[in-house]
């Protein structure tokens, strides 16, 4: 399809309470920088039941417009409704250009989307910006194992879309912005759509894991020699209010569930404070934490690829370190 505008588009993804969830309003951040070097308007686009929460959020986030679709059908995700009022909404008002959230739901439906309008979708993106000799949008993701980056153009067919790794940017500080919002009546019969929800399920042992929203993450590589080395990572994770992470080693020797990885086959996270315990820092983990605030490395080997992008780096086993940061912010606690 042609577009009828130069308008960038950022789903935002919602919460069943209504509330947006981190990537979308993450990727309002380059979506403004794209949108500029385009020459359209930043547009939300907010998909859920009884979202206002969200609406009010994304607009001091920058947005020029929000476009809503509100509905009960929408409260709970599902590939044929969101994938429907998506669709709409893009034949009705033609935007250059669109980023998904490369979460389980967008992962899901960005490509049925992409689909359905005859258009492209480069998965899985870590980077962005405009190609300055066309004008397309420059998607950059990892190819051959993360061993290399390409940068993907779509030339001939709009929207262009992408999805993009939770984690990859920052969020913006809310200002004053006063965004347009436009509401659309969108709604999809019972009988189209062909997936229910019958039950929610947690991983196993009741435990969740929200990596790309964690403000402190400990996690472990290779070096924590097993499943039962997690015990010292968790007990320092959870002390610090944090999440659990793990390189793909661990994951791969079955110590830890693939929920907690950290890297280009794993998550891609950007907390404030990340702490990698025998992680000795292939490119591949690398590619998902260097994106945090601060990281702090604690290795054997003095020669460790971590320590390259450590801001703080301790050489010594980490079954002796953990257990004395243990103790030290147990102390300066009271505890």
């Amino acid at each position: 399809m042609e577009a009828k505008t130069k308008d960038l588009w950022v789903f935002i993804e919602t919460n069943e309470d209504g509330t947006a969830k981190n990537v979308g309003q993450e990727l309002l951040t380059p979506g403004r920088d794209l949108a500029t070097k385009q020459g359209g308007k930043l547009v939300a686009v907010v998909i859920g039941c009884n979202v206002d929460p969200a609406i009010e959020t994304v607009g001091a986030l920058g947005a020029d417009q929000v476009i809503v679709v509100d509905g009960e059908e929408y409260k709970r995700f599902t590939t044929d409704a969101y994938t429907t009022a998506l669709c709409t909404l893009v034949e009705k008002y033609g935007p250059t250009s669109m980023l998904i959230g490369a979460t389980p739901n967008g992962r899901d439906f960005g490509p049925r989307v992409s689909s359905r309008l005859g258009t492209g979708l480069t998965a899985d993106c870590t980077g962005l910006d405009i190609d300055e000799e066309t004008g397309n949008v420059a998607w950059t993701r990892p190819a051959f194992g993360g061993n290399l980056m390409a940068k993907i153009l779509c030339p001939d067919h709009r929207p262009q879309i992408g999805t993009v790794r939770p984690g990859v940017f920052k969020k913006g500080k809310p200002g004053e912005n006063k965004a347009e919002v436009i509401r659309e009546d969108i709604h999809v019969a019972p009988e189209d759509i062909r997936t229910k929800l019958l039950q929610v399920i947690k991983e196993e042992g009741g435990e969740s894991v929200n990596l790309e929203e964690a403000d402190v993450i400990v996690a472990g590589g290779r070096g924590v020699g097993g499943p039962e080395g997690f015990a010292t990572i968790k007990e320092l994770a959870d002390l610090l209010g944090g999440e659990v992470g793990a390189s793909r080693a661990a994951v791969d020797a079955g110590w830890i569930a693939h929920a907690h990885q950290v890297g280009q086959t794993g998550k891609t996270v950007g907390p404030k404070l990340y702490i990698a315990c025998g992680i000795s820092g292939a490119i591949q983990h690398l590619a998902g934490m260097t994106g945090s605030d601060v990281i702090v490395a604690i290795n054997k080997d003095p020669d460790a690829s971590i320590f390259s992008v450590a801001d703080y780096g301790i050489v010594g086993d980490l079954f002796e370190v953990v257990p004395l940061l243990i103790a030290d912010i147990k102390a300066a606690r009271g505890e």
